[in-house]
């Protein structure tokens, strides 16, 4: 495990993070408010969109590892879906307003399955580099690393521009900056990540799943609470900027706010990572998880003059933020290569199941926000206090209820540490 290993692994996330940023922060808003679409539409919408694409996933996840029993390397899948993603996230960007409804739905549809295309070969990868327990959290964490610094630069660029007020110039800016960093990364993952390969396979059958999920039990455990805890992280992102625009009253500290919370998540990870070896990588995820939680508790109270209070919250859950994304896929990497005893190249297949429930998750999300908030008659122009209460309840009081019940799960697990 060299330097340069854990560089090159790194590289595709930070495009991949400033993608993911305009879809689940930028894109709701801008068709809510400058396309002119329902609230609740987009929602739905988005949710239909990712609940047709979301169980595709696994079937994606078995296309990995067929190009890697054909080729001998995952690689063609990511190529093929490098090319599809940044096509459809140029036209989901912009929308023909005629069509607008159908466009939303057909473009993210397209994006969402395009990015499953090289996030899951992507996502594998890390069981395949290496077998170490300790050099896989070495390499998610670092993959980590690399999508909060793409969110910090997708953040911190509008500002440099001066046009974060403006949606749609915003999303275009990030367009060609995913479109430069995404192409040069790709071709150096392309070239210089080297797998594990084998040319060994089985056909796809339900019974396939069930045999693992039989002999390794601890899979379905750990799924569970990966799906409830990344739900508690969704919802507040998709209302982060309703939440600080309508609750807080500050619209226009909002790329400070996320710029802190994620850099406390870029300085708070190598900490974690030196907790996970003297403890075990289940207890440092389920550390990190109170700890946002009990800053959490807190933001239903919060007013339009509680922004202070609501920075240290933004702080002190950044913190947990590193721990949240690194450490859940270190410990399914883990067992990923404990199901490869069971069923030989079901690596590609397995993540493509992760793949769905964060997608799935994060549907589910937008969805349940933006639907509640339409059935209370959110307005965005001018929200009654009753709407107002319940966006602060969705987005302060909902994740930490979420996030007991991931623990619940999460604790359930039994991890063999290594």
């Amino acid at each position: 495990m060299t330097k340069a290993t854990l560089t090159y692994y790194s590289l595709l996330a930070v495009p991949l993070a400033i993608l993911g940023l305009p879809l689940y922060i930028y894109l709701p808003t801008f068709y809510a408010k400058d396309v002119g679409i329902d609230m609740a539409i987009v929602g739905g919408t988005l949710f239909l969109a990712r609940l047709f694409d979301v169980f595709l996933d696994p079937y994606l996840g078995y296309l990995s590892d067929k190009s890697k029993q054909i080729f001998n390397s995952r690689k063609p899948l990511v190529l093929v879906g490098a090319i599809l993603l940044t096509i459809s996230f140029y036209l989901l960007i912009n929308p023909n307003e005629e069509y607008a409804n159908l466009w939303l739905f057909t473009f993210s549809f397209i994006v969402y399955i395009a990015w499953s295309m090289v996030n899951i070969p992507y996502l594998t990868w890390s069981a395949e580099i290496t077998s170490n327990y300790h050099f896989k959290t070495k390499l998610n964490s670092v993959r980590e690393i690399g999508t909060i610094i793409g969110v910090l630069i997708a953040l911190l660029l509008p500002f440099l521009f001066s046009i974060s007020n403006n949606t749609k110039e915003v999303l275009d800016l990030l367009f060609v900056v995913f479109l430069i960093l995404f192409t040069y990364f790709t071709i150096v993952s392309l070239l210089k990540i080297k797998t594990v390969t084998t040319k060994d396979s089985e056909d796809f059958k339900i019974s396939y799943l069930k045999t693992i999920y039989k002999e390794l039990p601890k899979i379905k455990t750990l799924q569970v609470g990966y799906f409830f805890n990344n739900l508690a992280n969704a919802i507040p992102a998709t209302l982060f900027l309703l939440f600080v625009e309508f609750v807080i009253r500050k619209p226009d500290s909002s790329g400070l706010l996320l710029i802190l919370y994620f850099l406390s998540g870029v300085l708070a990870l190598p900490v974690w990572t030196a907790i996970s070896k003297k403890i075990s990588k289940k207890r440092v995820w389920i550390y990190s998880i109170i700890l946002a939680s009990s800053a959490f508790i807190f933001v239903p109270f919060l007013d339009e003059n509680s922004f202070i209070p609501f920075l240290i919250i933004c702080v002190v859950s950044g913190f947990s933020l590193g721990a949240d994304l690194a450490f859940p896929t270190s410990i399914h990497s883990d067992l990923t290569q404990k199901a490869e005893e069971i069923k030989s190249n079901c690596s590609g297949l397995l993540f493509g199941l992760w793949a769905m429930i964060t997608k799935l998750s994060l549907a589910l999300s937008v969805a349940i926000s933006f639907g509640i908030l339409g059935l209370f008659d959110f307005d965005k122009i001018n929200p009654s206090e009753n709407s107002i209460l319940i966006l602060a309840l969705l987005y302060g009081f909902a994740p930490v209820i979420l996030k007991v019940i991931a623990v619940f799960f999460i604790n359930k697990y039994k991890e063999d540490k290594q």
